[in-house]
């Protein structure tokens, strides 16, 4: 089994392992500070559509986490590096913010509403109808359906908020197409991570809080995997899978002596 002194590239989670509400949890500071003053190659991942590397780094800092913006993936960014390798016109009709336009006009791609070869749908705080009504024509006739992640459900200050696999749930619904869905817990984001900092599966760790997502998405892309306790996932819940994290830790201030 690996160790930690073997791991030479990391790939972290964002909540529940560096932040909780936009506070830093306990050695995410020291943590981050340590890889950049070492060098280490090191991604803070999200599953988040919406920003882009810029506005998430601006957010971590309000946060106290000084974590570059060249060392953020999103799953929009996944999802225009997927787009760049596919074959066919490098057309798209997007749905989503920034931080998904950017990335896909980035990949090559030129946004239109005739005749896409791709729909692309991400996170936004404004669905609406029209856009919805037009993804599902497009897709009817023949557009390929692709997804930036697959979490349903996104919070907010008063409670839950419909998120994008819920609106994917409801194009599928209505034309019969099941989209590929790009975001954790497909491994395929931790391979494009791993692409954009050169860095191979037997050398690289994956820390996260959920089991659903980043432990069985880290192992299914061979790396090792560091399940942290200050997010969604207890001991108790832990029992539940088939499958364990190579290690298990109360928070990431566990880790900084080791590294």
């Amino acid at each position: 089994m690996r160790k930690v002194r073997d791991i030479e590239c990391w790939l972290t989670d964002m909540d529940g392992v560096l932040v909780h509400e936009e506070q830093p949890l306990p050695g995410a500071a020291d943590l981050i500070d340590r890889w950049v003053a070492t060098s280490r190659r090191f991604l803070v991942l999200t599953n988040n559509s919406i920003f882009t590397p810029r506005d998430l780094a601006a957010r971590l800092a309000k946060s106290g986490l000084n974590v570059p913006e060249e060392n953020i993936w999103t799953s929009a960014m996944a999802t225009g590096a997927f787009l760049a390798n596919q074959p066919g016109e490098k057309t798209a009709y997007v749905i989503g913010e920034a931080g998904l336009t950017t990335a896909v006009h980035e990949a090559g791609f030129v946004m239109t509403e005739t005749d896409p070869d791709f729909v692309v749908l991400g996170e936004t705080r404004t669905y609406s109808f029209e856009a919805i009504t037009k993804a599902i024509r497009l897709i009817t006739a023949g557009a390929r359906f692709v997804v930036t992640n697959p979490d349903a459900t996104g919070p907010s200050k008063d409670g839950l908020l419909p998120a994008t696999g819920a609106v994917a749930a409801m194009i599928t619904a209505a034309t019969n197409r099941k989209p590929y869905i790009v975001g954790k817990p497909n491994p395929m984001m931790f391979r494009s991570a791993m692409n954009r900092i050169e860095a191979h599966s037997e050398t690289t760790a994956m820390i996260g809080d959920r089991m659903d997502t980043d432990i069985v998405a880290g192992m299914e892309a061979g790396l090792h995997t560091v399940l942290v306790l200050t997010g969604l996932t207890t001991p108790a819940d832990v029992s539940k899978f088939p499958f364990r994290p190579d290690q298990m830790l109360q928070g990431v201030h566990e880790l900084v002596p080791l590294i």
